[in-house]
Order: structure tokens, then sequence, then C-alpha cells
């Protein structure tokens, strides 16, 4: 167990206090400011950018084509074991933000000189911190230790993982008492926005119930927020690009999101996005690419797929006519990329096609510093970022509206009462929003359940690709041994006679009989032999 003292190394965006020093004892808690340093820390080790874009490859949406980003391309690819520096450092990183927690919890009733509001809102926020740490723990390792004070290093040394079961039940718990508590959205002064709210509660813990299957607890929650205000006020944004640019940040979508300071406000910013942009445009060299899997998730305007008879795909035309959030997210062959100053600039990957034969920097090439699968993103590009290295104070949304409208959809397909009532408030919304305007595509499909299973499920891949959640929803949905096993695809750059020509860009295998828990980290083991491993590691 991650046991340190802790440094508090910097504030959320838009959260008044900056911390930049330590404590280490009782004497620290003296003053509101001081636990709020405490509860900003907390703030910031919940995540972070690298995850957030990285975790995608794990997934069938993307493909780590260069070095191996937080352990995904060994995830991805079947190849690791219980020894995987990502499994150490994510056990860590909730760990020593669950410490945290624990310590501002058990310690700030002795600043005697806070309001008392202040003081239960404070609690309530590092509740839900403590909530999404665990709810990530047990999503990824099943059970967990569950520790709810500060332990000794002697104690952390005896520890044992709780039932997984147990661990959800306190989730929901944390969640329970943290929305009871917390203000709504709206009522946050400006200079705390990007604190959690208590409409945030409810979603996280909605979401905690549709990785549990409960469905109608996922409805009961949902319908707390849909069409309600007492917890919040909340819709979708009017534009699904704007969704994603700075300028819009804290608009009605956004429960909850990871807060950055640009770069020349402070160092909480991020650089990820040079590692996924073309290089054309001031890429470094691609490291995360969107595969051809997800590019053909995305439907044509008229609803149907791009195989499906009547659709219109043109295989030699393959982008035109499509969802219009294949554009807002993934770039492709002849993609007019939008530039700061608002000009386009044509975005050229297949192989020999750039009219500026000198730099062909985008074109697909195995083995270069392009994009392995001749696709790069769009989606989180911010166009105020630093022109050299990409640098950006742009929030990642972890939460948002459009989840709770999908979450909702979802648990009602699986209770068999998603009729055209529940879908005109559901989906029809998200793609109308996307820019479907035909009926065909925003009317209630008359299909089987299970082609309705399959519509709600790749309508959640599709608004949120790039956004890190695909991997979740695929060890969920016990699909992953089906999406991952075999070859991530390209684009139709690659030999004719193999796969029709798309790029076979990376093996991948998934074990179903021990992959969908990971296994305890080695370290963690031989620290403390009380931790039991997961089966089959």
């Amino acid at each position: 167990m991650a046991i340190m003292l802790i440094t508090i190394v910097s504030a959320c965006k838009k959260l008044d206090l900056v911390p930049t020093d330590r404590f280490t004892d009782a004497n620290y808690w003296t003053t509101a400011e001081k636990a709020s340093s405490v509860l900003n820390t907390a703030y910031s080790q919940m995540t972070n950018s690298s995850y957030f874009f990285s975790n995608e490859a794990m997934s069938d949406n993307a493909f780590n084509g260069r070095g191996d980003n937080n352990g995904v391309a060994s995830i991805a690819a079947g190849t690791y074991d219980q020894s995987l520096g990502r499994l150490k450092g994510e056990w860590r990183d909730h760990y020593t933000g669950i410490k945290t927690c624990n310590i501002f919890l058990e310690n700030v009733d002795r600043v005697t000189s806070m309001d008392a509001n202040l003081k239960a809102r404070m609690k309530a926020e590092a509740k839900f911190i403590r909530a999404w740490h665990y709810f990530m723990l047990e999503t990824w390792w099943g059970d967990v230790p569950l520790i709810q004070k500060d332990l000794t290093i002697d104690e952390s040394k005896t520890i044992v993982r709780a039932p997984k079961a147990q661990v959800v039940d306190f989730v929901l718990k944390e969640l329970d008492e943290a929305a009871a508590t917390l203000p709504v959205n709206i009522a946050y002064a400006e200079a705390d926005r990007g604190r959690v709210a208590k409409g945030a509660a409810i979603a996280l813990k909605a979401r905690v119930l549709l990785y549990e299957s409960r469905w109608n607890d996922v409805v009961a929650e949902c319908e707390e927020l849909i069409g309600k205000t007492d917890n919040g006020t909340y819709g979708l944004f009017n534009s699904y690009e704007g969704l994603f640019l700075p300028q819009n940040e804290y608009n009605s979508e956004v429960m909850f999101d990871l807060q950055y300071l640009p770069p020349s406000l402070g160092n909480r910013f991020y650089t990820d996005f040079r590692d996924m942009a073309p290089i054309s445009v001031g890429g470094r060299l691609n490291s995360i690419a969107p595969t051809q899997e997800l590019v053909d998730s995305y439907l044509m305007l008229n609803g149907k797929t791009p195989g499906e008879s009547g659709s219109g795909y043109d295989e030699n035309n393959p982008y035109v006519n499509r969802d219009p959030r294949l554009t807002n997210t993934v770039v492709y062959h002849l993609y007019q990329w939008k530039k700061p100053d608002n000009s386009l600039k044509i975005i050229y990957t297949k192989p020999g096609s750039d009219p500026d034969q000198e730099h062909r920097f985008d074109e697909y090439a195995p083995g270069a510093t392009s994009s392995p699968t001749g696709y790069y993103t769009r989606k989180y590009y911010d166009p105020t970022s630093n022109a050299s290295d990409f640098g950006s104070g742009l929030n990642l949304v972890l939460i948002r509206y459009a989840d709770v409208l999908l979450m909702y959809a979802e648990a009602k397909m699986e209770l068999g009462q998603l009729n055209a009532s529940e879908w005109d408030k559901t989906i029809k919304p998200i793609r109308a929003r996307a820019g479907f305007t035909q009926a065909s595509a925003i009317n209630f499909p008359a299909v089987s359940t299970e082609a309705l299973r399959n519509i709600v499920r790749n309508e959640r891949r599709t608004e949120f690709a790039m956004e890190g959640l695909r991997i979740f929803d695929i060890r969920r949905w016990k699909i992953a041994e089906n999406v991952l096993n075999g070859w991530a695809h390209g684009a139709k750059f690659g030999p004719p006679g193999v796969d029709n020509g798309y790029i076979r860009a990376n093996q991948r295998t998934f074990d179903k009989s021990k992959a969908y828990l990971w296994p305890v980290p080695r370290d963690e083991r031989a620290v403390d032999p009380n931790l039991s491993q997961n089966p089959g590691w």
C-alpha cells in the first residue's frame, strides 16, 4: 500500500488556493485555508491526462503504436503480468488519493473556526473523491483493500482484500452521503467552479450501478437528473464540436471534469495531444491512433451502418455522409483541419498522396513517426494550446450529461422498456445534437431486442470515442474476448490481399479466463503477503 507524506502539488483550476507546502502533524489543522489545501490535493490526485487519453488504446477504439504508454499496449496485446508498471502505478495512485481523503476526513474537525456549512460541504467532496478511487479500484481488480482511516506502516502490511460487493456498497453509501450535502452545480460561486456538485455524485452513483447491471437502480438515479432541476441544472450543449473547446468550459453538459490551467497561468497543463495530432500541424510523433474498427462504428447520415443494405456507403469514399461526430473526433485522409485562425489545412494520410512530396509527414508508412493506422485524433484539440508542444489547460470531462441519458437508455433497453417515448428523450436529442436530421436516423427503430441492444451500445461508442470509457464498457458487457482478440486495423492502405487491404496494425489477445480482472501488483503482495491474487494470475 502506498504509504507516504502527502505533498501538496497543485490545486484544481479556478479554485483560489494553490497548495505549496507539506504537512505532517496535527498542528497543521488550524485554518479553513489549510484544510482547503488538503482537499485541493485530493482533487489533483483523482486521475491524470495521461491515463485519460491512453486508456482508449486498451480498447478496440485506438492503438498505442509507439512505446507502451501507461502499459496500455501490453494490456491490449495481452502480454502483461502482475509485474507491469501500470498496475503498480494505478494501485499506488488510487491508494495515495484515498490516504489524502482519509487524512482530511479524520482531521478537518480540528479546524474549529471553520464555518459549519463549509466544513460539511468539504467533507462531502472528500467522500465523493474517495468513492471515485474505490470505484476505479473495484472495477479493475474486483476485491480490494477497503481502508477508511489513515494506516500506520505496520497496519498497511497486514490488510486483506475486501469482497467487491462490500466495496461497491461502500462506494454507493459514500455517494449517497455526499449527494445529501453537496450544493447543486449552479449554487457554486465562479471561484469554486470545478468542485463536485450534487448532480455529479448522483451521476457517478448511476455509473457504478450501471457497471453492476442494476438496471432499475440506474433508472432511479438517472430520473433524479433527467427533466429535473432539484439536483442541478444540466442539458446537452448545443454543439458536439464546441463541447470540447476551451471557450465552452463549464457548459451545461459538464457534470464533473478534471481541472487544468493554461501554461501561461501555471504548471498544471498537459501536452498529451502532441502525440495524437497530425505531424503536419505540429504533432511530434503518433502514439495513440484511432482504429478502423472505431471508424466503422460511425453510422451513415440515414442511420444505417456502413455495411447495411441501402446505407449508401462507398468504400472508396468512406468518410462522406457519415455521423458528423466522426469528423469531430477522428482525422482521416483529406481531412480539413481547422487551424486556430479558422483557415483549413488538408491532411494527407494515404501513401503517396501529399502534393508536397518532400514533407509527407502524415502519410501512413510502416515504422514511421506517422500514425500506424492512418488516423489521427481531433477531439480535445485545443486551438489555444502552445504551438510548440500543444500544452493545454483544457479541462477533461469525466462525467457529462449525455452519459446520464445513455445510461438511462441502456437500462431501459435491458428492462425491455426502451420505447419511442424514452428514445425521444435520450438518444434522439443526442443524435440531433450530433447533426443527424433524417427521420430514419433520429426516430425510434422498430427492431429486435438484440438489434436495439447493439444500437444503444454503439451510440455510447461513437458519443464517447477517445474519452476513455470504451474499455470499461466492453469489460462490463463481457465482449472483450470478441473485440480484443485478433487484429486491430487501420485505413485501407495495406496489402490488397490481406484483410481486404485494411492495415493490420496490432494483434490483440484477451484471455477471458482471467483478464476481466487485473492481477494484484507483484510488489504490493511482496510487501503485504495477506493480499490474495486474482484467479489465473
